[in-house]
């Protein structure tokens, strides 16, 4: 991978910031965008701009083959059987409260269970409690060793003939764990539950394969993958997909409607209610394209070199706390001495990184960790060692700030 390369793609890097040049650390909250994905959105809304499906003059039928092109290339991104299994979406979020309203609270009753770790997002989290306390439903968390790992003997013990759904995180935005899901997925299925997986940190960092996750749900955003922001994924299994009722009505969504009663369209359209996420499915298209060219395992490779050199480089830092397992994604999560994240990430700032200070909407996890915040640099495949070494040095230029004010 020509880096140096990819980082001329990226037109927001070629700044400065505070006076210093830019080091941006914080694509787990949203990637930046590159030129082919800046320009095929700029494109979309100078000559194709339309409404889809419902016209026949020339713009619709452009902007429909756009929008429609773009779920072929998720589809085959993450290897779905059908483009009918891809429903597009405002985000990860989005998707798992599709799931939580429509299957959840159709196919939850009293007394049934749904597994979760404490390690979640808020968003695979609030959906499900939500869900739970609709129905009479429980649930369950898996527990955590100390490296922020989960173990399948756990996973074992915790799914039973009480469970319905498993709701897992592939990859922690906190932690960098990446959990074992194909296997969760197989001891889920043994017991008749389903698994949801929540995708967002995982899809833009490796390759994807939900056949051979065997997984139920997959859900996934855009803006983190160097996508536009407002559209995601969810991806479901046809015959689910298939007997789950539609939690948005109106335009776009519906086969045929009489005063009284109104029936649906077939998948994936019966989801998608409403004026669709045009430009945005069209320029996630555009960033599958950009990624596929650069390759996911190229860049897998690249984010693994530089988590681990980070780790190393960091831990020369006295007074430095870092969370999660040594085997990781490429993110780092951390904590200076006594010095609040909020105060790190600001001295930071000033010296043109940015990094994410704060409960990374995963508050039950900094519970678990004793901590009310954290640090958190993570990476891309437009970042380099040398940003790296640049962080350290604001890092240890905050420790003497805050040593002298203290």
């Amino acid at each position: 991978m020509d880096i140096q390369a990819i980082r001329k793609d990226f037109p927001i890097l070629n700044q400065e910031v505070n006076g210093h040049p830019l080091v941006y650390l914080d694509s787990a909250a949203t990637s930046q965008k590159p030129l082919p994905v800046i320009e095929k959105v700029n494109e979309y809304y100078s000559m194709h701009n339309s409404n889809v499906h419902r016209g026949v003059h020339t713009l619709g039928n452009r902007a429909t083959e756009g929008y429609e092109g773009a779920r072929e290339k998720v589809r085959n991104f993450i290897n779905a059987k059908s483009t009918k299994e891809i429903i597009f979406t405002r985000g990860t979020t989005t998707s798992i409260n599709k799931i939580a309203y429509s299957y959840a609270r159709t196919n939850l009753k009293e007394g049934d269970e749904i597994v979760l770790t404490p390690m979640e997002h808020h968003s695979n989290i609030i959906p499900w409690q939500q869900a739970a306390k609709a129905v009479g439903a429980k649930l369950q968390y898996l527990p955590l060793q100390p490296d922020g790992t989960i173990l399948l003997e756990d996973v074992e013990k915790a799914v039973n003939e009480r469970t319905k759904i498993v709701a897992m995180v592939h990859v922690s935005n906190v932690l960098g764990t990446i959990n074992p899901i194909k296997e969760v997925t197989e001891i889920a299925h043994k017991n008749g539950a389903i698994m949801v997986v929540d995708g967002a940190q995982s899809t833009p960092h490796m390759r994807i394969d939900v056949q051979d996750l065997d997984c139920d749900f997959f859900a996934f955003s855009g803006h983190k993958m160097c996508g536009p922001s407002g559209v995601g994924v969810l991806y479901g299994k046809k015959k689910l997909l298939e007997n789950m009722e539609p939690v948005e009505f109106g335009g776009e969504m519906i086969d045929f409607v009489d005063l009284h009663e109104s029936t649906w369209k077939e998948l994936p359209w019966k989801f998608e209610g409403g004026t669709p996420i045009i430009a945005g499915a069209v320029g996630l298209g555009a960033a599958i394209d950009y990624l596929e060219e650069i390759g996911l395992e190229n860049i897998n490779q690249h984010e693994k070199e530089l988590a681990a050199y980070a780790l190393e480089q960091l831990r020369t830092l006295a007074g430095i706390d870092i969370y999660g397992p040594e085997k990781r994604a490429g993110l780092v999560t951390f904590n200076l001495d006594d010095v609040h994240p909020h105060d790190v990430a600001t001295v930071l700032d000033s010296l043109g990184i940015a990094v994410r200070a704060g409960h990374h909407c995963a508050q039950p996890l900094m519970k678990w960790l004793d901590v009310t915040a954290t640090a958190r640099a993570s990476f891309y495949l437009y970042n380099t060692k040398e940003e790296i070494d640049i962080l350290v040095s604001g890092l240890q230029k905050s420790k003497e700030f805050f040593g002298d004010v203290f």
